[in-house]
């Protein structure tokens, strides 16, 4: 099938409610925004072999690369506007394979109201390359940054931290002493990650500081630290985990450090002033997503852990490094 058969068929569905994507017919598409928004755009790319495992299913594979943007929708409190996807596809990709990947993608398309309104398909004889832009909004508030905590701010993060670390290895034969329904829990957080959308929007004008975990609690909260010229001290006895990484915990305590360095749990963490914890526990609540305070915002640089002798925590590196 060549490219415009190829997006007629599997890619121009996800834009039918978009009368602004033009059917994916047009060079560009012309959307409306909200009076007084303004838009958030936010791109990343997913390479497999890097992101994903090659032999991960595809419908999996499009709904973390959607995902993963959304997530970072999430940081800023934007909601979802739209999407745009480079797909680049290996010479020989099976039509079954795209068919797999635009259902899981179209999945995602409905369950967070955000339309495939344009975007380029590829064939190459490199890896599978995969990179979606999302376009969001946000009103007369604004946007939350990196760059706004202050210090004595509490540290917050939502959900549960990392099982997507840990659920790589689950994926890769790397943790044989676990259950078999715990792996599966665990991969599944690799695979499909959760963005915190609503959390994110409900922390608009209480937050001072925001961003979501993508290469680690430990990298990512240092780059709150440094845009925003202070340190951070956690407990990491205080880090909200899911009963699947207590169990693999329990076989092998050393995983402590891969669940804080590791990347893709793609959850919030943020910082609001100790007067707002009422605040910060009701938008939780009407997010529907657990958040746990793990920490304060202190004078100085850098993340400090305060139990890690305790816990045999060392962390050589402070996370995934894209280069």
């Amino acid at each position: 099938m060549d490219e415009f058969g190829l997006i007629a068929r599997y890619f121009a569905p996800l834009a039918k409610d978009e009368p602004g994507a033009l059917g994916l017919t047009d060079d560009a598409a012309v959307l409306d925004l909200p009076a007084g928004a303004r838009l958030v755009v936010a791109t990343d790319a997913i390479v497999a072999g890097v992101h994903f495992l090659p032999d991960d299913p595809p419908a999996d594979i499009a709904r973390k690369l959607m995902r993963v943007n959304l997530s970072d929708l999430a940081a800023m409190g934007a909601h979802a506007r739209g999407v745009l996807l480079a797909a680049v596809f290996p010479r020989g990709t099976e039509e079954s394979w795209v068919a797999e990947f635009a259902r899981g993608l179209g999945e995602d398309v409905r369950a967070f109201a955000a339309p495939l309104v344009g975007g380029d398909t590829v064939a190459t004889d490199g890896p599978l390359t995969l990179a979606l832009t999302a376009l969001g909004t946000v009103d007369a508030r604004g946007a939350l940054t990196r760059s706004a905590a202050r210090e004595g701010d509490d540290i917050y993060v939502s959900g549960t931290i990392g099982d997507a670390a840990l659920g790589l290895k689950a994926a890769k034969g790397e943790l044989p002493g676990l259950d078999a329904g715990s792996r599966e829990a665990l991969t599944r957080r690799y695979r499909v990650p959760e963005p915190r959308l609503a959390l994110g929007q409900g922390l608009v004008g209480i937050a001072h500081a925001c961003m979501d975990v993508s290469d680690g609690l430990v990298a990512d909260l240092g780059h709150v630290c440094e845009c925003s010229g202070l340190g951070a001290r956690i407990t990491a006895a205080a880090l909200p985990v899911s009963s699947a990484a207590r169990r693999a915990l329990a076989g092998d305590p050393a995983l402590i450090n891969a669940m804080l360095a590791g990347g893709d749990d793609y959850e919030l963490v943020f910082s609001a002033p100790a007067a707002a914890r009422e605040a910060v526990a009701a938008a939780a609540r009407a997010a529907g997503v657990a958040v746990a305070r793990i920490g304060i915002m202190t004078a100085g640089e850098g993340v400090e852990i305060s139990d890690a002798e305790a816990l045999r925590v060392d962390l050589k590196t402070g996370g995934y490094s894209h280069f």
